[in-house]
C-alpha cells in the first residue's frame, strides 16, 4: 500500500478503496462481509463514521448528534 496515497485520502471510504479495492470487487465485498458480521454479532465497537454511513446510506437517514 503506498504511503503516499494514504495520506492523500480525504475520509474514510478513501482508504477503504485504497485498502481493499473499489466496491464491487472481490476484496473489497470479502471486507464488508467480514465487517458487518462482527458488527452484527458485537464483536466489535463501531466507529461514529460507520454509524453515520449505516444510517445515511442504508437506511436512507440522517442522523444528527447533540452533545449538551
Amino acid at each position: 500500500m503506498d504511503k503516499e496515497m494514504i495520506k492523500s485520502a480525504k475520509n474514510f471510504d478513501e482508504l477503504l478503496d485504497i485498502k481493499y479495492g473499489k466496491i464491487g470487487t472481490e476484496k473489497r465485498n470479502d471486507f464488508e462481509e467480514k465487517a458487518q458480521y462482527r458488527l452484527e454479532n458485537g464483536k466489535c465497537d463501531i466507529q461514529l463514521s460507520t454509524l453515520y454511513r449505516i444510517f445515511e446510506f442504508g437506511l436512507g437517514k440522517r442522523i444528527n448528534l447533540l452533545i449538551g
